[in-house]
């Protein structure tokens, strides 16, 4: 009979543990509405790593206003999926104008990213959709930001400031990813989605 009891104590406890870190919508629509980029170098030469960053300034320029002018990240990712010909060979003449003769593959797809700190949001590990630039053999050091909401547009212009872009999260997802949000709760989440990735 203690058995019994001590076992159903047990169940109670870890259904409520389970229960108490299942995602909000809040917290699961932080995934849905963020989209990342994510650039790879050639290589780790100093040459590759100064021509990633020179494409990544590039690519914000030419094509962060459109995303800023998005009202939702699906609409981002449509523009994005409709313009990936466009990125590929807006990219190309970049680094051939820059004088190497590197290919560039992008593509746009679900990706895994570990949690990553900004100065004053931290986004939390998990699957997020990805555009992706491969310069060269992509086997450099790589750099990611979120471009939708355009968080990272401000690197290479001054047209829409953080500040502004973070307005594209809902309240609740503004307080989920700010300093003060980033809780126990999402680093269980972290956990327990690691577990099964």
């Amino acid at each position: 009979m203690k058995k019994n009891v001590l076992f159903s104590c047990v169940m109670i406890l870890i259904a409520t543990l389970f229960i108490s870190v299942m995602p909000t919508d809040a917290e699961g629509a932080v995934y849905e509405d963020t989209v990342r980029l994510h650039i790879l170098a050639n290589s780790d030469t100093e040459e590759d790593q100064a021509l990633k960053l020179k494409i990544r300034d590039a690519v914000l320029k030419e094509y962060g206003g459109a995303l800023f002018s998005s009202d939702s990240a699906e609409a981002a990712r449509d523009t994005l999926e409709g313009l990936l010909v466009e990125i590929e060979s807006f990219c190309e003449a970049e680094v051939r104008k820059l004088g190497y003769s590197y290919n560039v593959s992008v593509s746009l797809g679900e990706e895994w990213y570990d949690t990553r700190e900004y100065e004053d949001f931290t986004l939390p590990k998990g699957v997020y959709t990805s555009l992706r630039i491969f310069i060269g053999e992509g086997d450099g050091q790589n750099w990611w930001c979120v471009m939708f909401p355009p968080l990272c547009l401000d690197v290479a212009t001054e047209k829409a400031p953080a500040d502004d872009a973070i307005g594209k999260y809902s309240d609740e997802e503004v307080t989920l990813i700010s300093k003060k949000g980033y809780n126990v709760k999402f680093k269980l989440l972290e956990l327990i989605s690691g577990a099964f990735s």
